[in-house]
């Protein structure tokens, strides 16, 4: 019997493709998350048709949330031979069912179009990462389990996990494991998953985790304060206003469809109740979000307190005049057509594909309009060029002048700030946590938040490379 193994084979000094292997000592492996790489670093340009480890020889794998880069590479690891279950909330099944649907078609529109030029330039053609089929039988295997109890791990003796809603998205929850063998008292490992915000509109605050021996942590943010609550209503409003009433323009705003898209339909959804929101189109131009927003209406359990007694005077915080969901192509294709004042709001948030990327490819050259970004972008992606005040882009092979107002509003981000994040991390005794390992964070954001956390009298803190393994 030797010790337990811990490999990081995704989000390891990057914000994607969350994965992390759990080998115990008597060779049953746990992997945490299955997400996909999203974003154009050349490093990784095979990550997600590659394994750091034989997908037959898993016997579980715990899901912390919806999101593709932590749920991604699901159908794929199953078409490689994965047969074991696939642990998550009821929640995160849901949103799973219509996300990795729409990731498969994705896959496969992207190799069709990856494979015109390779076969011009007489190259290897290639095949998606998954199609369909995967989908429903990854899907076939889930199992699905409330938050706040211990439940043993299917296959696996003396090993229990436990969902706390992390407060993230719709059905996110930190994932706890309590593992028992036969030469070592009793341990926990903790995986935060992603870090919600408190006191953000729709979901509950994160809870804390178990006490924890060690402890996997997100540091997206590891090194940025978010603006307060209070102030992202008026700011939201106040682009909306100057852009449309007063400059006659469009605002496009590259939204995530799960959370982030359904955060701020229910801002401008309190705007219109309250008589504030400008007599303006509104356009939701995502098939995918207009399904997530659905399934956002089957979990009211997941809902906090303040959207539940909003339900009591307006039953459907997702819908008012002048707010329009797209699913038809050609209506999407119309409105880079209309001359009008309006506001789109479209997948993906990175601008890495969807519909979004032809809406920026339409607006992005007239200063009547604001490309508002709501949340992180890696540096690679589109989004991420814009956040950085790139001055041009490229899309679909074209060299763009970046002349429309880009506005940042971080406080829609669903993670946690360094603050915030510590905050989630206090009830832990610093004493027991013996090792702290962080993860999904870009290098320089991880080396501030560590730096921090040392500071509140954090120890053994770790920021591991990608294949890196450690005992515990």
């Amino acid at each position: 019997m030797g010790n337990t193994i811990i490999k990081f084979c995704g989000a390891a000094q990057a914000v994607t493709g969350s994965s992390h292997l759990v080998e115990l000592p008597t060779g049953e492996k746990i992997l945490l998350d299955c997400g996909l790489y999203q974003g154009y670093d050349d490093d990784l340009e095979d990550f997600n048709r590659n394994w750091y480890f034989n997908p037959a020889d898993i016997d579980v794998l715990i899901l912390s949330h919806a999101h593709i880069d932590h749920s991604g590479r699901i159908p794929k690891l199953v078409k490689d031979g994965f047969e074991g279950k696939i642990i998550s909330t009821h929640a995160t099944r849901d949103l799973c069912t219509v996300m990795l649907m729409d990731s498969a078609y994705l896959q496969e529109r992207d190799a069709e179009y990856e494979n015109r030029w390779r076969k011009k330039e007489g190259k290897k053609l290639i095949e998606p990462l998954y199609d369909d089929e995967d989908v429903h039988k990854a899907m076939s295997q889930f199992m699905t389990v409330g938050y706040d109890r211990w439940y043993p791990i299917p296959e696996i003796d003396n090993a229990w996990f436990l969902f706390k809603d992390s407060g993230h998205i719709l059905g996110a929850g930190s994932i706890s494991l309590r593992i028992k063998t036969e030469h070592r008292e009793e341990f926990t490992l903790g995986f935060t998953g992603d870090i919600g915000r408190p006191d953000r509109p729709i979901l509950q605050d994160p809870a804390p985790m178990p006490q924890c021996d060690y402890l996997i942590c997100e540091s997206t943010y590891g090194d940025k304060l978010h603006d307060q609550r209070e102030q992202e209503k008026q700011a939201l409003l106040d682009v909306l206003t100057t852009t449309c009433i007063e400059r006659k323009g469009k605002v496009i705003i590259p939204a995530f469809s799960v959370g982030r898209t359904q955060e701020i339909v229910y801002m401008l959804d309190q705007l219109a109740n309250e008589r504030k929101l400008p007599p303006i189109p509104i356009y939701v131009d995502s098939p995918l979000a207009i399904n997530v927003t659905e399934i956002f209406r089957m979990h009211p359990e997941c809902f906090d307190q303040e959207l539940t007694k909003y339900m009591m005077t307006d039953p459907n915080p997702f819908g008012f005049n002048n707010l329009h969901y797209t699913r038809d192509v050609e209506e999407s294709k119309k409105l880079n057509n209309k001359d009008e004042p309006c506001v789109i709001i479209s997948a993906s948030g990175m601008i890495t594909g969807g519909r979004i990327k032809h809406h920026v490819l339409n607006h992005i050259e007239n200063p009547r309009n604001t490309i508002l970004m709501v949340g992180y972008a890696a540096p690679q992606t589109i989004g991420g060029q814009l956040r950085n005040g790139n001055e041009e882009i490229r899309i679909f092979g074209q060299k763009l002048q970046v002349k429309a107002e880009v506005k940042i509003m971080d406080s829609f981000s669903a993670h946690g700030d360094y603050k915030e994040m510590a905050n989630y991390l206090s009830n832990q005794d610093k004493e027991k946590l013996k090792k702290l390992f962080l993860v999904h964070g870009e290098l320089d954001s991880q080396q501030s938040f560590k730096n921090y956390l040392e500071q509140q009298g954090f120890q053994n803190i770790y920021i591991p490379g990608l294949e890196q393994e450690f005992k515990i």
